[in-house]
């Protein structure tokens, strides 16, 4: 009787430590799974005599990195989530210290969604993170010293606007076969010229082509065309403008507007272009 009740008792105590295990098993589980953290009231973590973390089902926090988790860091930008003042940054974007994306012009536009990088600073920008341009004619406003340009105005590198290109081909004001001396009916079409640019607001830059007609020697014809140009230039500096700012040359026959084979076609040929930049 003894006996047996001695080993019943042993095999109540084994039963009971293996359910406690198995229960402290479930418990640990369940407390490491889904409890967070102990806090004292000074917001430390409450540890064993052992220096382990302590989870319960009042903790407040689920994530430590002194009790051995890795820092949470949300949006992946290599900023833990506790430090991060911009937690939602896109996949990608470099960011400072402080998680936020960088914007290295300082243009209030992000670097990843600029597409100026380098703007200077205190320029105006668009969405893109590129200088504004109001006026649209191809000067930046921060660059533009004549801000309101009507839409499709020609402008120079100021934004101000100048004269268009002209042509000196007229059946009246061409030039006589084999020559490069100016018409009256050429040279008042220079006066008008003349005025334009001294009235525009914009800073002209001149290119003046001559040209000739098929008749005569290639290299013959590339020297008069020349000629022609030259012609064009000294009369428009003769009535004030900037010589310095004319670029002249002779393009001889190779670019031809009409028909070679006609007087009239070659008359129309005999010309003198002046492009405007």
């Amino acid at each position: 009787m003894q006996k047996s009740k001695h080993f019943r008792t042993r095999l109540a105590t084994v039963t009971s430590s293996i359910a406690l295990a198995a229960g402290l098993g479930v418990a640990s589980g369940a407390m490491a799974g889904d409890m967070g953290y102990v806090m004292n009231p000074a917001g430390e973590v409450v540890k064993n005599p052992y220096g382990e973390c302590w989870r319960g089902a009042d903790g407040t926090k689920s994530q430590l990195p002194e009790c051995g988790d890795a820092p949470l860091d949300a949006d992946g930008d290599g900023v833990p989530d506790d430090k991060d003042k911009c937690p939602d940054t896109p996949k990608g974007a470099p960011v400072d210290e402080n998680g936020c994306a960088l914007d290295s012009d300082g243009d209030g536009v992000a670097d990843y969604m600029d597409k100026c990088p380098d703007t200077p600073a205190g320029a105006t920008v668009n969405a893109e993170g590129c200088p504004a341009d109001s006026d649209g004619d191809g000067v930046p406003d921060y660059m533009d010293k004549c801000p309101g340009t009507k839409p499709g105005a020609k402008v120079d590198d100021s934004g101000c606007e100048i004269i268009g290109n002209v042509v000196i081909d007229s059946v009246q004001a061409d030039f006589a076969f084999d020559s490069a001396k100016l018409t009256p009916p050429m040279m008042k079409a220079l006066d008008t010229v003349a005025a334009k640019v001294k009235a525009s607001r914009g800073n002209e830059r001149l290119l003046i082509t001559g040209h000739t007609d098929s008749i005569g020697p290639e290299a013959y014809n590339k020297k008069l065309s020349l000629r022609r140009a030259r012609a064009v230039a000294d009369y428009l500096a003769s009535k004030g403008l900037d010589r310095s700012r004319m670029t002249v040359k002779g393009m001889g026959e190779s670019e031809p507007v009409a028909d070679n084979k006609t007087e009239a076609g070659r008359s129309k040929n005999r010309r003198v272009e002046i492009k405007t930049m």
